[in-house]
């Protein structure tokens, strides 16, 4: 039994490593995003299990307290969590998972360092990758989160030198970290390594705008199971690595997504300061136009989409803050009844994180066959008699296909501008994230009807309903 239970659980491993491969392919498609979930569960459930029945696994009572009270207080945050807020869920999420990685680095230096054993080499390093990446992990996705909540400015807080300070305290890190090479054993500037690390994070995270949190989200997803992978050294955990592999790689693809979907680079993103400063297409501040606008009120607006044979409805940002969700969906039921052809146009970035329009949908219970997105719907809009963008602003603004001057040109967008009608609800005639003006606003096939999103959408289903 003994010599069988070393072998059992390295291939409970490799069952484990399967089911996370298996789910993550299944997290590709909504349609089969459940099922994934539930399988990279099971497969987590079986390395837990194979974990605690490890030889160097001790103190089950102490495990299975904490595993009962994680799982209680996930269930409740799960419940309670309003499906608007699941940006900073993922952000603390992140922020959790890198502290969890950072704390087996500090817990297993405490050990050898009581134990007077020698550091090898290999898990020095492996430590100080992990503090590292673990400690930026959490107070960089704690600060995404409160820039989310808007506990603080979502614009990019900048100060001067603040490149050169980054670099002093890199530097720093570094230093701190050929010291402890060399001396492994001691106390006190590990903890200093630790503390800079954190105050890291936070510099990370400080100059990016809200803008670009869709990308940095993604980002701290991928560091925080690249934080695992080094635990996973730490310890030398072959499922803590292939795990923190998987996250660190699909977190790190998803990234590029986001930043190919935004026409930005990564550097870009990090390091631009991106909409510290509001600007126009045109140069003028940003939402100054003159230029006239054409307003309807909610019976017009029903009878452009009562009376049109298809119609795509664009979600945005807007649409999510007003919880409108629900009464998006019964619009577009009701324009079903009425023989409407009903589609939904989905932008990679639309929202503030990759997904939020499909899981805000998927909760009203819109069938995933009627998602689109952008590469298919965009030809087929010159078809759409109206198109109906509820929050959105900056993936739908034409400046970025045609104004070089533009700080957003280049970004792939929703062509709703190519609509034969387009209705924008809308709170009033703001900017977007990036802080530039949206041409689509004056275009002549375009109607503004100003309101609350979830507000707009029921007078509009209201006044379909009398039709």
């Amino acid at each position: 039994m003994s010599d069988f239970l070393p072998t059992g659980i390295q291939l409970t491993y490799l069952v484990a490593a399967s089911l996370f491969i298996l789910g993550l392919k299944k997290l590709g498609s909504p349609a089969s995003a459940r099922n994934g979930n539930l399988i990279a569960a099971v497969g987590m459930l079986l390395a837990i299990v194979a974990t605690m029945l490890d030889q160097h696994v001790l103190n089950y009572e102490m495990i299975l307290v904490g595993l009962a009270i994680g799982s209680v207080i996930g269930a409740v945050i799960a419940y309670k969590v309003q499906m608007t807020e699941m940006p900073q869920m993922v952000g603390l999420l992140n922020g959790l998972g890198g502290a969890s990685s950072a704390l087996i680095a500090v817990a297993e230096f405490w050990r050898l360092l009581d134990s007077s054993q020698p550091i090898p080499l290999d898990v020095n390093i492996s430590m100080l990758l992990d503090v590292l990446i673990g400690g930026v992990t959490l107070t960089g996705s704690f600060l995404a989160f409160a820039k989310l909540q808007g506990l603080i400015s979502g614009t990019p807080i900048t100060f001067p030198l603040q490149q050169p300070f980054n670099l002093l305290l890199l530097g720093s890190y570094l230093a701190g970290s050929a010291y402890l090479i060399r001396t492994p054993d001691s106390l006190p500037v590990f903890l200093a390594v630790v503390a800079v690390s954190l105050v890291l994070g936070v510099m990370f995270v400080l100059p990016i705008g809200g803008g670009d949190m869709p990308v940095v989200i993604s980002l701290l997803n991928s560091l925080s199971g690249v934080a695992a992978a080094a635990a996973g050294f730490v310890v030398m955990n072959n499922m803590l690595i292939i795990a923190g592999a998987l996250v660190g790689a699909s977190g790190l693809i998803l990234t590029e997504i986001m930043c190919k979907a935004m026409n930005r680079s990564l550097f870009s993103v990090l390091f631009s300061a991106f909409g510290s400063v509001s600007t126009s297409s045109g140069g003028a501040a940003a939402g100054a136009s003159d230029q006239p606008v054409r307003s309807i009120d909610a019976e017009e607006g029903a009878m452009m989409l009562g009376y049109a044979r298809s119609v795509v409805i664009v979600p945005g940002y807007g649409m999510a803050v007003a919880q409108a969700q629900h009464s998006v969906r019964e619009l577009a039921d009701q324009l079903e009844r009425m023989g409407v052809d009903v589609k939904y146009a989905i932008h990679p970035v639309a929202g503030r994180m990759p997904g939020h329009m499909n899981v805000l949908l998927a909760e009203a219970n819109v069938a995933y066959t009627q998602l689109y997105d952008m590469e298919d719907i965009n030809p087929q809009f010159e078809q759409a008699d109206v198109a109906l963008v509820i929050g959105a602003n900056d993936v739908v603004n034409p400046a970025a296909r045609s104004d070089k001057n533009s700080p957003i040109y280049g970004m792939p967008i929703l062509e709703v501008d190519r609509a034969k009608q387009t209705i924008v609800i809308k709170r009033g005639m703001s900017a977007g994230f990036a802080g530039v003006d949206n041409e689509l606003f004056y275009k002549a096939k375009t109607t503004m009807l100003f309101g609350s999103a979830k507000d707009m959408v029921a007078k509009l289903v209201s006044e379909v309903k009398q039709l």
